[in-house]
């Protein structure tokens, strides 16, 4: 399984910036799609998750700005990221929890990071 991101760059505070990443393999079912971030000097945290059914958690911090949302028949999840902010700033990784085609357990599964850069 190949987990593919797009959509990084480097923008202004206030403006939005959607990320995109697209799951590819022998994929059978995804469990869970998920955002992450890491920013400089710092531990790679959760940003934003969306189940199989749709449930959504987010950070506090990105609460009311980013929004997740996945397509099932496409293997894709996207982050709606507005109102952005100098903090916001790092790399953003794709993560899914996937059961592949004659899998026996579902496995955590990587993208390689897409780097947003607000800029103040």
């Amino acid at each position: 399984v190949q987990l593919q991101a797009s959509g990084g760059g480097l923008v202004q505070a206030g403006v939005s910036l959607e990320l995109s990443c697209t799951a590819s393999g022998r994929i059978f079912i995804i469990n869970s799609m998920s955002w992450y971030r890491q920013a400089p000097g710092k531990q790679r945290e959760l940003v934003a998750s969306i189940s199989s059914g749709g449930r959504t958690n987010y950070a506090d911090s990105v609460k009311g700005r980013f929004s997740i949302s996945r397509d099932n028949a496409k293997n894709t999840w996207n982050l709606q990221m507005n109102s952005l902010k100098p903090e916001d700033t790092g790399v953003y990784y794709c993560n899914a929890v996937v059961l592949t085609s004659g899998g026996t357990r579902p496995l955590n599964y990587w993208g390689q990071g897409t780097l947003v850069t607000v800029s103040s």
